[in-house]
């Protein structure tokens, strides 16, 4: 990380109470706020990817969701399409808002706030972020978990996802 990245912090109630460093935020496991973007194309797949092993938090795990932290200030759609263009190009900006999520884990703690986009033009993988990444269809996502190694954050959201939450 290039500069010092600031991070609202925020209670349960998901409210700003004040605001601290990426590098405290993950070394203190602070609650702070997230995204999660369900990428679907029109023949109803949905992109899932593997992280690089360079990333600090859940290296070389799979995902199905585009996940970001954030900012301070920034509101959860700025965070969304920002990061589903960064780490898959795509330009969509009509992301539709699914529900939020309290996500309590051992190394994140935060309220992800879920999207959902379609897509059918060319994935751009970045090269920091993502390794690897196709289509699936999404009646095989439940099989597809039981197979890999996926962030927990993003399991349990795709739990919340499948339950309804929305």
């Amino acid at each position: 990380m290039a500069k010092a990245e600031w991070v609202d912090l925020v209670d349960r109630d998901n409210q700003v109470i004040g605001r601290a460093l990426r590098s405290e935020v993950r070394s203190k496991n602070l609650l702070h706020r997230g995204i999660a973007v369900l990428v679907r194309n029109s023949q109803g797949q949905v992109y899932v990817h593997q992280r690089t092993a360079t990333k600090d938090l859940f290296p070389a795990l799979y995902d199905m969701f585009v996940g970001g932290v954030v900012g301070e200030g920034e509101d959860y759609l700025e965070a969304a399409q920002r990061e589903a263009e960064e780490e898959l190009g795509v330009q969509n900006k009509d992301l539709e808002f699914l529900f939020d999520h309290l996500y309590q884990g051992e190394k994140n703690y935060s309220w992800v706030r879920c999207y959902r986009v379609t897509w059918d033009g060319p994935v751009f993988h970045q090269p920091e972020e993502v390794q690897w990444g196709d289509w699936l269809p999404e009646d095989e996502l439940p099989q597809w978990i039981q197979q890999v190694p996926i962030v927990p954050d993003g399991l349990d959201v795709f739990y919340a996802y499948l339950a309804g939450c929305f």
